[in-house]
């Protein structure tokens, strides 16, 4: 596919792809975030003479991510993206929230240019780290004519950000799109695609956000063997505004869960229930069942009721 020429900015966020060891052959004991997102830039020298911007909006490790660096690397990137020499946005992020980010920003951000997020599973100090690659890979896709909207690129896969998830938690092919499978690969430096680019899907709640302190708190709760109502409680009890359920198999519920959240729902707390499995999340409603959240994972649903609780204040 072809490429178009223009400025690509890259905000880098932390997490594995930034991080650094004391050894070369350490792949856990490292930290994360420890470089800036110009350092990752010029670590690849095929980007270099590229019109790259780099800017670090924070160093994070991704399981610390927060609302309030949600709230501004949206603000940037749009931002960035407004800007007419622009082409692309990627951004650097670490792996274990990346599809929580991505879902986020699908939801609430304006992209009729790319914005593409990577990531690494093993720190900028490996012997063979994945992190340069990803990146040269994601500015690839950020360029390519026709892109459009959030997307994500690992491991010589390109993802809709709607649809990835992490599926292994230390194997360089981490990812992956759920049923849906990836919109394309990456083959010698040059991208095919299977499927077109995700079309524009914005929550009502997009256009007022708001603080992110003042966003409603939304927890999550799963469903196992000798689940406990008091769990859900406890958690509507200390502020939760909405409770997502990651049930078994197709959503199934604990009886004392469903009490619980039947309970909730009363008070005017919503519940809604998604699958703790990785593939294929809710098919279908039993009559007298809890409210689902359809395909999402219970990531995705916690972000999907936050929003809406956003949208109806």
């Amino acid at each position: 596919m072809q490429s178009v020429l223009g400025r690509v900015v890259v905000i880098g966020t932390g997490g594995t792809i930034a991080g650094t060891a004391a050894r070369a052959d350490d792949l856990l004991g490292y930290t994360s975030g420890a470089l800036a997102a110009g350092d990752l830039v010029a670590a690849v020298p095929a980007l270099a003479g590229q019109g790259l911007e780099a800017e670090t909006l924070a160093q994070l490790d991704s399981s610390d991510m927060d609302h309030a660096t949600w709230a501004a690397l949206r603000e940037r990137a749009a931002m960035h993206l407004a800007r007419p020499e622009v082409t692309a946005v990627v951004v650097t992020h670490g792996t274990d929230t990346l599809e929580e980010t991505a879902y986020f920003l699908h939801r609430t951000l304006d992209a009729p240019k790319p914005l593409v997020l990577t990531a690494a599973m093993r720190p900028a100090t490996a012997l063979s780290a994945d992190g340069p690659q990803n990146l040269l890979d994601a500015v690839t896709v950020a360029r390519l004519v026709g892109a459009r909207g959030v997307l994500a690129v690992l491991a010589g896969r390109v993802h809709a950000g709607a649809e990835l998830r992490k599926l292994h938690g230390w194997r360089v092919d981490a990812f992956g799109s759920g049923d849906a499978g990836p919109l394309g690969v990456l083959e010698d430096g040059r991208v095919r695609t299977f499927r077109d680019w995700p079309a524009p899907a914005l929550h009502r709640a997009a256009q007022a956000l708001g603080e992110p302190a003042a966003w409603p708190a939304v927890d999550i709760v799963t469903s196992h063997a000798g689940a406990r109502g008091a769990t859900l409680e406890a958690l509507v009890a200390a502020g939760a505004r909405g409770i997502v359920i990651a049930g078994t198999g197709n959503g199934s519920v604990h009886r004392e869960l469903d009490a619980a959240a039947r309970r909730a729902i009363a008070a005017g707390v919503p519940v809604r229930r998604a699958s703790r499995c990785l593939l294929g999340g809710v098919v279908g409603t039993p009559a007298q069942a809890l409210p689902t959240a359809g395909t999402l994972t219970p990531a995705q649903a916690r972000i999907e009721l936050m929003l809406d609780l956003l949208a109806s204040r």
